[in-house]
């Protein structure tokens, strides 16, 4: 399975190239990036600092970032972070709105299928942090000096409120996969994130899609399924999150969310139980990059370099067992080998075709998106 990742991910450095020449959100161009390379060049390591304030993007959880910055904050306690947090397709935007003036020093843990999209647009500023030899060559953008690069990977789960699930005359047993999601009790009890706003939404659609006919024109046996889904969908949120949360607060029977939004849930004492599809999950992975700006931020390497020290990665792995350096996390919830629970990814056709699923899923489906 772990073979099966490394094609998949080499699929995904593969749609970076291409994003350039879709026709989607990239540069007209179409410029090639140059082969990927076994060693990644070096950055200089002069112009970082211990001192300062950066502002960092993110699409982390709100309780990872907390988690994460105080152990950072040990090591540079002079280094002052402010936080935007924000889901996925929002944080995306809001970088290519302020394309002309970046706002932000660097991003970390946002969709590396979102940051190709700013490859391509010229808005990331080529950087090696230290110790960028330790991440697996499918885990970095396949220039000679990495763009961006990956921390760990996350995919679509269920969260599942067995108390709310069983007045409606079900149980678990009754939640294996997607096809279930269509059951004629749950009508309105189904809760899942906007595509165009959250990365979960996205991958979750992307992989549906995948799985049942690799359409991106609205029609195909792959939107018929999610023209039934809607049926029984009560809202779709902005957030990835959200769905488990709600789940677990009782909101809604099922939450279509990811893996860590429902675990850390159940840890918390509600009544959920996370289900992997039994048709498998789509994915996508986290990863960081340095924006270009007419006067880079020194502190920001700083940050950057930290952010995948083998310190930052026993922290991420808590959340997803699938990290960047290659090791086997483990955390309760998942099953044993996480690998095998995702898909075989076609990030190339996912990067060429996302301004039209966008589109016909907003076209067909809005109607329930919440409004903010």
């Amino acid at each position: 399975m772990k073979k099966l990742l490394s094609i998949c991910l080499s699929a995904l450095l593969c749609g970076a190239s291409l994003v350039g020449c879709s026709g989607n959100a990239a540069s007209e161009g179409g410029a090639q990036t140059p082969p990927a390379s076994d060693a990644t060049t070096a950055a200089p390591a002069d112009e970082k600092a211990t001192k300062g304030e950066i502002t960092v993007y993110t699409a982390l959880e709100d309780e990872q970032v907390t988690e994460y910055l105080e152990v950072f904050n040990a090591s540079y306690p002079d280094i002052d972070v402010s936080v935007v947090r924000e889901s996925t397709g929002v944080i995306t935007a809001r970088l290519l709105a302020e394309k002309a003036n970046p706002q932000a020093d660097l991003v970390w843990g946002t969709a590396a299928s979102s940051l190709m999209v700013l490859d391509a647009e010229g808005m990331l500023e080529a950087y090696a942090p230290t110790g960028v030899e330790r991440i697996m060559k499918e885990f970095k953008s396949d220039k000679a000096v990495p763009t961006w690069v990956g921390i760990d990977a996350w995919e679509t789960a269920f969260a599942v409120n067995t108390v709310e699930l069983a007045k409606l005359g079900l149980s678990l047993s009754d939640i294996k996969g997607y096809d279930d999601l269509l059951r004629p009790e749950l009508k309105g009890h189904v809760v899942m994130s906007n595509p165009n706003s959250s990365g979960t939404g996205l991958l979750t659609v992307a992989g549906l899609l995948q799985m049942r006919g690799k359409t991106a024109d609205g029609s195909g046996a792959g939107w018929d399924y999610l023209s039934a889904l809607h049926e029984n969908i009560g809202q779709y949120v902005h957030s990835g999150s959200k769905p488990a949360k709600m789940a677990a607060a009782g909101e809604t029977v099922i939450g279509v969310s990811f893996g860590y939004a429902g675990i850390s849930q159940k840890l918390k004492g509600a009544p959920v139980e996370v289900v992997f599809p039994a048709e498998g999950s789509g994915w996508d992975m986290e990863a960081n990059a340095l924006m270009k700006k007419d006067a880079i931020n020194p502190a920001a390497k700083t940050f950057l370099d930290w952010a995948i020290t083998d310190e930052a990665m026993e922290l991420y792995k808590v959340n997803y067992p699938i990290i960047a350096t290659g090791g086997d996390g483990t955390y309760e919830g998942y099953e044993s080998d996480p690998v095998s629970q995702l898909i075989d990814n076609d990030f190339v056709w996912t990067a060429q075709n996302r301004d039209s699923i966008l589109t016909k899923w907003m076209e067909k489906f809005d109607s329930k998106s919440a409004t903010e």
